[in-house]
């Protein structure tokens, strides 16, 4: 007997329309015997009726279902004694704000899947959102850059941009983007801010999207080591922006001297490195953040480095915008001090009182840090992560979730290692998860 399999409405924001599988798949699935139940959810991506129509069943809940499957986080009370979840938890790392959440579930004797956690057999993540947090990330950033420079009675091409949720899809959003690069091409960038260097961090999947966006512009791509000479001999480049692209090794160093940058000592022995990335935070006028952090790790913008740059006497500093894209509160950039959500997507950051004012006016540094980007492309995130889901659901309706021992439960090998509880018990890979709940 198949398990019976919801989907659940998204409660986290109202700004929250994804779905982790699509009708389509739904439709499909269901003619090969998986049974679906839908929670009724009016501001859902896809509308209820395209779910009954594919052969699911609506219902007012899913306590009944064997396996729930959500996009965000789920509250504290509506979780079931015994069922199983499968959402994005945002546990793995320790994160406080949702340790009530997470034992919550140990205390219900819960089963907990992480999409995050669905990996190869190398490591790589499967089934994710990062590059449309990518796309829908660059196109706010600009977005903001247009906004904080207008605020400072300064015109340029990025005023014409709407935040990513205004346009009808990602094509229409693009169109936009391709819109303002035709303008620098044709009129030029304003001089005063030649030239406009946007920096990205990281080359995963958020990266990728973020470069999607920034490559419909007229660009030139300059490596790190590049950089500070090329700003100086290039002040009045104006018909085109700066691409540079960070990876860990021109961001951080290690800490002695006489030892050489090893990318595997770093993901292992991360807090024998420091930051080397202050320099560059004068040449960027923008920086994307889309690289992987962890406690472990360095800050790359500390709050030393950021007092400094908008505390010196010398004017205003290049840098305008960050769009924190990985948005780790009180991670690897000190003015990333809380997240936000797309109704009030941006603050300025005053590095002096860590103050941070929703808005675009101000002294300090403009930070967009929206939690939850994906959301405003809905649809075409959801059809991209629901085609990475859907070849597991199968046999994950065929997995016995009453069975009391982990290791004999017979589940595909990415979905087996998403497993952080079983029936309240932290699976072996997440043993070191308890000491949060201590």
């Amino acid at each position: 007997m198949t398990a019976r399999i919801g989907i659940r409405l998204e409660d986290k924001n109202e700004w929250e329309m994804r779905v982790p599988l699509v009708p389509d798949d739904v439709k499909s699935l269901g003619e090969r015997g998986v049974q679906f139940c839908v929670q009724r959810f009016p501001r859902r991506a896809y509308a209820d009726a395209l779910y009954e129509s594919a052969g699911a069943e609506l219902v007012e809940h899913t306590r009944d279902c064997d396996l729930v499957l959500g996009v965000k986080e789920i509250p504290v009370n509506e979780f079931v004694e015994h069922q199983a979840y499968m959402f994005f938890s945002h546990t793995i790392k320790g994160q406080a704000y949702n340790m009530k959440m997470l034992e919550a579930l140990v205390q219900k004797r819960c089963t907990l899947l992480d999409y995050e956690t669905v990996t190869d057999d190398d490591g790589r993540r499967l089934v994710f959102f990062g590059r449309h947090a990518g796309l829908a990330g660059a196109v706010d950033t600009l977005w903001a850059l247009g906004k904080r420079l207008e605020a400072q009675g300064k015109t340029s091409p990025f005023r014409d941009l709407q935040q990513c949720r205004h346009y009808a899809n990602l094509d229409a959003a693009k169109a936009a983007v391709r819109a303002v690069g035709q303008r620098i091409s044709e009129d030029g960038l304003s001089p005063e801010l030649a030239p406009l260097v946007l920096g990205i961090t990281g080359y995963g999947n958020v990266s990728a999207g973020v470069q999607e966006i920034v490559e419909l512009l007229p660009m030139v791509e300059v490596s790190p080591a590049e950089l500070p000479a090329f700003v100086e001999a290039n002040k009045d480049l104006t018909n085109k922006v700066v691409k540079v692209i960070y990876k860990e090794q021109d961001l951080v160093e290690p800490i002695d001297p006489d030892r050489r940058f090893d990318l595997q000592d770093y993901y292992d022995n991360g807090s024998n490195y420091k930051s080397k990335f202050g320099p560059h935070l004068e040449l960027l006028s923008v920086l994307m953040n889309g690289i992987y952090w962890d406690e472990k790790y360095p800050k790359l913008a500390n709050e030393q480095q950021l007092r400094e740059l908008y505390g010196r006497a010398a004017g205003s500093p290049r840098l305008q915008v960050v769009g924190d894209i990985t948005c780790d509160v009180d991670g690897s950039l000190a003015c990333t001090v809380r997240d936000t959500e797309p109704g009030d997507p941006c603050y300025i950051y005053n590095p002096e009182t860590r103050e941070a004012a929703s808005g675009f006016d101000g002294p300090g540094l403009c930070v967009m840090a929206i939690g939850n980007l994906p959301c405003e492309l809905p649809v075409a995130a959801s059809e991209t992560f629901s085609s990475a889901l859907s070849p597991f659901i199968e046999a994950m309706a065929m997995a016995e979730w009453e069975e009391s021992d982990f290791e004999n439960v017979v589940l595909p090998g990415p979905i087996k290692r998403s497993v952080i509880l079983w029936h309240g018990a932290f699976t072996p890979d997440y043993e070191y998860m308890a000491e949060y709940l201590r």
